[in-house]
């Protein structure tokens, strides 16, 4: 027998072994688990306007929306990304015009806006947000607060692209 038959058959012998290992689930392979996109959440469109202005700031403020938006697969951050922002407020329905407006994220892909403090429409306080811009799957958020009482609310967006 010489040597270069042996290491054939020795290698054949390991390779069988290692998929039948990993076929009993004892040897799992790695693998990048990459960042998973957001789903639209049931709700979230509801009063959408297509093409709310970008502003500085929705009515009187005095209540912050804030989140982040990343792009799926490697979660790396998306800056100049058009986030509209709406709610039921102190100063309007969430159906009327100047509930709404939209902001960009800066270099770290956050964004935050100031708008009038969020008052419970339906039973529950939340707000509304959509990503639309086109370049990635448009995503509507509806996050619920936790109490009406809170002065500030987060949402977040992994976006996948178009």
């Amino acid at each position: 027998m010489n040597i270069r038959s042996l290491t054939r058959r020795g290698m054949m012998a390991g390779g069988t072994a290692a998929l039948g290992l990993l076929g009993s689930g004892l040897i799992v392979p790695a693998r990048a688990k990459g960042v998973a996109p957001t789903p639209s959440m049931r709700g979230g469109s509801n009063n959408y306007r297509p093409g709310a202005p970008i502003v500085e700031r929705i009515g009187g403020g005095g209540f912050w929306m804030t989140g982040s938006v990343r792009r799926a697969g490697d979660g790396a951050p998306l800056a100049g990304q058009r986030i509209q922002i709406w709610a039921h407020t102190t100063e309007g329905h969430e159906r009327d015009w100047h509930s709404h407006g939209a902001t960009l994220t800066d270099a770290n892909g956050e964004f935050r806006l100031e708008m009038p403090q969020i008052v419970p429409a339906f039973g529950q306080p939340h707000g509304h947000l959509a990503y639309d811009s086109g370049e990635f799957k448009t995503v509507f958020l509806r996050p619920i607060m936790a109490n009406a009482g809170d002065t500030s609310l987060s949402a977040h967006f992994v976006l996948e692209p178009a």
